[in-house]
């Protein structure tokens, strides 16, 4: 098995047809098709099917690809690092539930860069697709919080997904409304005062669960709740309905503008704890790439400076 094979396979899989691939690569059709029926000769495994309309991986082809894009991508950073790389572009990409701060450190990482050698790509999403991202080396960090309640069920899916947990700060619960809101002067607030205004939390799609929330004490009994699926609505939702979500306290009004604010908020008795410890996934004993250091580097120096 080369390299060479590996990056046939991944770029068969990216276009869907063995002629688009071919075209990508610069290589003949039939040259491709030999490769790629040697590699599945010296496996012993089929990797794709083939139909008139394209290719579509089978189950072994999917798991071969897994570990492929692994090794293949870590090639790439050993290129990068010890031979200044190809002039093909860089990609890197993060996947992160909906923190403005890790946007913020998403901007000035590319500013270090030359955006037209490299492809970046930043993915704010559902709690299991940033885990999915990440596990299928779709994005190389991903960012995303553990607390007494999601941890046993999150860790347990990191580890069955070849992930390592690496933390960056310890939070308590805020209360993130709009400036306009009654409850905005106060300096703490209890859930008691929030039963009037609808509770805000990000969509997590079919197979939701309340391991997968984006929110702390996302088990609390709320009287209205409103989900929404982005940053913006979230935010329009907080004006037009005096919403109000839970959070980090952690913001960024470069982002999301100054009309918003974050205030202490108290659990009632018996409520679990209202810690979040934030931190990124990567793929177990993965070297970061020069833009993921450089990344985690400035998502280290906001959170610093907020504390």
């Amino acid at each position: 098995m080369t390299l060479q094979q590996i990056l046939y396979v991944i770029t068969i899989s990216e276009t869907g047809s063995l002629n688009k691939a071919a075209e990508k690569l610069y290589v003949s059709q039939p040259s491709l098709t030999s490769a790629l029926q040697e590699l599945e000769k010296e496996l012993g495994i089929t990797i794709f099917n083939r139909g008139g309309r394209g290719v579509t991986l089978t189950g072994d082809g999917a798991d071969f690809l897994l570990y492929a894009r692994q090794v293949y991508s870590q090639y790439e950073i050993l290129e990068q690092k010890y031979t200044g790389g190809a002039d093909m572009k860089k990609k890197f990409a993060v996947s992160t539930q909906h923190y403005s701060f890790a946007v913020k450190a998403f901007v000035e990482m590319v500013k270090a860069f030359d955006t037209s050698k490299y492809e970046f790509a930043i993915r704010e999403t559902k709690t299991r697709d940033v885990i999915d991202d990440v596990s299928n080396l779709r994005s190389e960090i991903g960012i995303l919080y553990l607390s007494d309640f999601n941890r046993k069920a999150i860790n347990k899916l990191l580890r069955s997904s070849e992930l390592e947990f690496h933390r960056l700060i310890d939070c308590d619960a805020y209360v993130y409304l709009w400036k306009g809101n009654p409850l905005a002067k106060e300096k703490s607030i209890t859930l008691k005062q929030l039963e009037q205004y609808p509770c805000l939390s990000f969509e997590q799609g079919d197979n939701s669960s309340f391991y997968f929330a984006e929110e702390i004490l996302s088990t609390n009994e709320y009287q209205r709740t409103i989900k929404a699926c982005d940053r913006a609505t979230m935010l329009n939702l907080m004006v037009g309905l005096k919403g109000y979500t839970l959070c980090s306290g952690i913001t960024c009004d470069e982002l999301n503008g100054s009309d918003y604010c974050a205030v202490p908020f108290v659990a009632g008795a018996g409520n679990e704890s209202g810690v979040m410890e934030i931190g990124y996934v990567t793929r177990k004993n993965m070297i970061l790439s020069k833009m993921g250091e450089l990344y985690i580097r400035e998502i280290k120096a906001y959170l610093d400076a907020e504390k």
